[in-house]
């Protein structure tokens, strides 16, 4: 079959390609670079190069295509973030239905489900609103939970503060955590069955932990077991973020997702739609946190 596949190399869209590959399908990765997607063109793929804000750029590259599996990726100089990541829903929407494509693979986010409040998760609703305005088109978007990876922001903070922290966390909120491995693993499995119909959601998650549990397991795995979570006040985690180098723009959103998530809204359709949980533990995703920490690697944070 024929896949076109967004987020050129990305920790979800890289695997997803290889996997489809290894399984011999025809396969075309959609970047700005191709020097990006070089070792995935090695391995059979063939790019287009070009922008995800450009329709006919996308229209041309979705066409003759079986399936499609569509992402927003990051844009950190958005002067309004979330209309941005709406904007590309929309563009994907325009390029599917000129190009004929009738099966779709959106990845999207847990809290999804909510029109405003969470930050750019508010973005991938508007994102999914347009693409699932299609007729005649069979689309499964994929809800996967708060990234494994996003926890690397916090071994900068660890090695300068002690500690790691955000403006959410505690005892009483349970935290919905996935590898974008086990991402790829069910974008995979849903794209090389095509056995979906309609308009259809999957939620996608590793693990369910606290972030003290958070600190203790990854405090244990970098030798430093005494390891806390401090749930920051909104006002200092803005600043942290800010600090550290993020764009307001790009800070606010996340200040305001993090904000959605203490408030247990962004995960309440997710607890009512409760997925059988993925392979990656948090134990196992520790041991990735630690060789970045130590700095033996550096693969998880692209």
């Amino acid at each position: 079959m024929k896949f076109v596949i967004t987020g050129a190399a990305g920790h979800i869209s890289k695997p997803l390609t290889e996997k489809l590959l290894a399984q011999k399908h025809e396969i075309t990765v959609i970047s700005r670079s191709e020097k990006n997607i070089q070792p995935l063109i090695a391995k059979g793929a063939k790019a287009a190069i070009g922008s995800v804000e450009d329709v006919a750029f996308l229209t041309k590259a979705f066409t003759g295509a079986d399936a499609v599996y569509t992402m927003v990726p990051p844009n950190m100089s958005a002067t309004n973030w979330k209309k941005w990541i709406g904007q590309i829903g929309k563009n994907y929407a325009d390029a599917i239905k000129a190009s004929g494509v009738k099966y779709v693979v959106n990845l999207s986010s847990i809290g999804a489900h909510l029109p405003e409040g969470c930050g750019p998760v508010t973005g991938l609703h508007y994102a999914e609103k347009a693409i699932n305005e299609l007729q005649d088109v069979h689309i499964k978007n994929l809800r996967p939970a708060y990234f494994y990876t996003n926890l690397l922001g916090n071994v900068g903070m660890i090695k300068n503060i002690g500690l790691m922290g955000a403006n959410f966390g505690g005892q009483n909120l349970k935290v919905v955590l996935v590898n974008p491995e086990d991402i790829a693993e069910v974008a995979f499995e849903e794209l090389s069955k095509l056995n979906f119909t309609g308009h259809s959601i999957r939620y996608i998650a590793s693990d369910e932990t606290t972030t003290d549990e958070i600190a203790s397991v990854f405090g244990n795995a970098i030798g430093k077991p005494d390891l806390k979570w401090v749930v920051f006040s909104d006002e200092d985690a803005l600043n942290g973020m800010i600090q550290a180098g993020l764009p307001e723009e790009v800070a606010k959103n996340f200040q305001e997702m993090n904000i959605c998530m203490q408030s247990g809204r962004m995960n309440e359709d997710y607890w009512k739609n409760h997925p059988v949980l993925s392979k990656t533990k948090l134990e196992d995703f520790a041991k990735t946190f630690a060789a970045i920490y130590n700095g033996e690697a550096t693969a998880a944070l692209h």
